[in-house]
C-alpha cells in the first residue's frame, strides 16, 4: 500500500462526500432523504468517487472497484449501524483499495513485453 496515496485519497473522498452532504442537507428537506435516500446516497458516493479520481488522477477501473466495494460495505454496515459508523469505514476502505499497489506482472508476461 502507498501510505501517502491512502491518506490523500481518504481526505479527498471525505471532503467530496462532506461537501455534497452539506449542500444536499442545506437545500433539501428531511423528507427527501426518507423518500429518495436509497437512490441519492449511492449516486452521491459515485459522484464523490469520480471527483476524487479526477483530483488525484487515479485510474477509472481502480476507482470503480473501490467505489463499488466500499459502497457495498457502507450499505451493509448502514443496515445495522448509523451513517456515523458506515461512512468513515467506507471512506477508509475506498482509500485502501485505491492506494493498493498494482499487481506485479509475472515473469512470463514481462518476457513477452518488448523493451
Amino acid at each position: 500500500m502507498q501510505p501517502s496515496l491512502f491518506w490523500r485519497t481518504a481526505l479527498a473522498q471525505a471532503l467530496a462526500v462532506g461537501v455534497l452532504f452539506a449542500a444536499l442537507a442545506l437545500t433539501l428537506p428531511k423528507s427527501f432523504f426518507e423518500d429518495w435516500g436509497a437512490i441519492v446516497g449511492p449516486l452521491g458516493w459515485i459522484a464523490a468517487s469520480l471527483v476524487t479520481m479526477r483530483v488525484l488522477k487515479l485510474r477509472l477501473r481502480r476507482v470503480a472497484v473501490a467505489s463499488a466495494v466500499a459502497g457495498g460495505l457502507a450499505a451493509l454496515l448502514g443496515a445495522v449501524a448509523a451513517h456515523a459508523v458506515s461512512l468513515p469505514v467506507a471512506i477508509l476502505a475506498f482509500a485502501a483499495i485505491c492506494a493498493a499497489r498494482p499487481e506485479r506482472a509475472s515473469a512470463a508476461a514481462q518476457a513477452r513485453t518488448p523493451a
